[in-house]
């Protein structure tokens, strides 16, 4: 599934929409998925601990049912786009808020732990499929002139998502006395935490209905009719509908869809540029973002701060989060790529370091010291604070930009595909790192922010400034 294609502008790529307010409606609404992609990423946050109490299991099975979810991620984004092209952009949406509602109840009310873990599979698959329909969609009917600035909804929904799980779970845990175990009208405390997700979810699947479908996927199945109303109410009503339509018919039939054997170099399997895309992708989780969305409140925890205490925390790194995602997208078309993700790689390095440097402290009666204490939690915010400004977006810029035309949409299947990888990775096996050596782990997550600079530094051009045709 691709967008329309960026080629030259026409007579109809100056028009501005005559209802701008209703285009931003349309593209909240699919923005919704990237909202779920956070929330539900994030809230399982809230749970950890209690599921291992409630179930009595080690930091390795523990880890498998919180990274279990991602392997359906992988699948839900590597299938979203077929299915897109079959049923439809807003069928496609419609799906994964089912899937979302069901795994948010399953979730909530399991019998075993292993119908967690089934749940969170079919969770995942949601969220993979949000990863690729958001965008894909937003894209296909954003006016021209305003496809960037409307294309960045999905990143700010998903930073939005995982700060609101968050706040719901620190209201929830205050309800509960400061017990992730706590009665609440009959469930424990995590199960609300993992149902509310249900409210979002059924309000997704609604909006789906007040939204058009895709003039592009109209376009495709020969219903043209429909995808000129659309055309004239995101676009205006002075364009030219007929040059339009004719326009998005040329592109899709003048596009090359990629295939696996596309990617093959003569050396080291992959060409070269695909390598480039996949280190990226994998540089981003290796530095262990993810710990700080999935684990932080057992992370502040296992360091003696007080569960109450650890869930604030959490909620303030999700909003360090939405600070630095604001900042990257204001300075990325004005500084440019590289010279972000080389200042974040800076920053993170720095940040990663003094937080290992912190938890090598021996524990008084099971705390960190007050002074490595304070230290460890500027420096987790300072290191979410980089990331954000800077790998947190700039790689999906970069792997939306980067690859020749030919290849784009294959290359960044697989760019993606070992993302969602090394994510899996990292969340699997935090648990049982931390229970090895905490500050050992943290030893690794800097090691890869160091390594991440010489990469950019040589593997990265700058993307910046040039058109999509010119990527080879």
């Amino acid at each position: 599934m691709t967008s329309t294609a960026n080629g030259p502008a026409s007579g109809a790529r100056a028009a501005h929409p005559d209802h701008l307010g209703h285009v931003i409606f349309i593209t909240a609404a699919a923005a919704m998925g990237g909202f779920l992609f956070g929330y539900d990423s994030s809230v399982i946050n809230g749970a950890v601990e209690a599921v291992r109490d409630r179930y009595d299991v080690g930091s390795g099975t523990l880890a498998q049912v919180i990274a279990i979810a991602l392997i359906g991620c992988a699948i839900g984004a590597a299938t979203a786009g077929r299915i897109a092209d079959r049923i439809g952009r807003i069928r496609c949406m419609q799906i994964a808020s089912v899937l979302f509602t069901a795994s948010a109840i399953g979730s909530a009310l399991p019998f075993t732990l292993w119908d967690l873990a089934m749940w969170r599979i079919i969770g995942g698959f949601a969220i993979g499929m949000a990863s690729v329909i958001g965008p894909a969609y937003i894209a296909e009917v954003s006016p021209p002139a305003y496809r960037g600035r409307l294309g960045s909804f999905q990143q700010a929904a998903i930073v939005i998502g995982i700060a609101v799980s968050q706040l719901v779970n620190y209201t929830i845990l205050q309800v509960a006395d400061g017990d992730q175990r706590g009665d609440i009208l009959g469930l424990e405390a995590w199960q609300w935490m993992l149902g509310v997700e249900v409210i979002p979810a059924i309000l997704y699947g609604l909006l789906s209905f007040a939204i058009p479908e895709s003039p592009r996927f109209l376009i495709s199945v020969g219903k043209k009719a429909e995808a000129r109303k659309i055309l004239e109410d995101v676009e205006g009503k002075s364009i030219d509908l007929d040059a339009r339509v004719a326009e998005i018919e040329t592109a899709m039939h003048s596009e090359h869809k990629p295939v696996f054997k596309d990617l093959l170099g003569n050396r080291f399997f992959f060409l070269p540029i695909v390598w480039v895309g996949i280190g990226l992708s994998m540089f981003q989780q290796f530095v262990g973002i993810n710990v700080a969305f999935y684990y932080s409140a057992t992370l502040w925890q296992s360091v003696g701060v007080d569960p109450t205490d650890s869930f604030f925390y959490s909620f303030t790194t999700s909003i360090i989060n939405i600070i630095g995602t604001v900042i990257a997208m204001v300075l990325v078309d004005r500084v440019g790529r590289r010279p972000l993700a080389l200042v974040g790689s800076i920053g993170m390095a720095i940040a990663l370091a003094v937080e290992a440097w912190a938890f090598s402290a021996d524990l008084v009666d099971g705390k960190l010291p007050t002074t490595e204490g304070a230290v460890a939690l500027i420096a987790a915010h300072t290191f979410v604070l980089f990331f954000a400004l800077s790998w947190g977006v700039v790689v999906w810029v970069f792997l939306g930009e980067m690859f020749p035309n030919r290849l784009r949409a294959a290359a960044l299947g697989v760019a993606v595909f070992a993302q969602w990888i090394a994510n899996w990775a990292i969340t699997a096996s935090f648990p049982s790192l931390a229970d090895w050596n905490l500050s050992g782990t943290y030893i690794i997550y800097t090691c890869f922010a160091v390594l991440s600079i010489p990469f950019v530094l040589k593997f990265v051009k700058e993307t910046k400034g040039k058109a999509l045709e010119e990527m080879g």
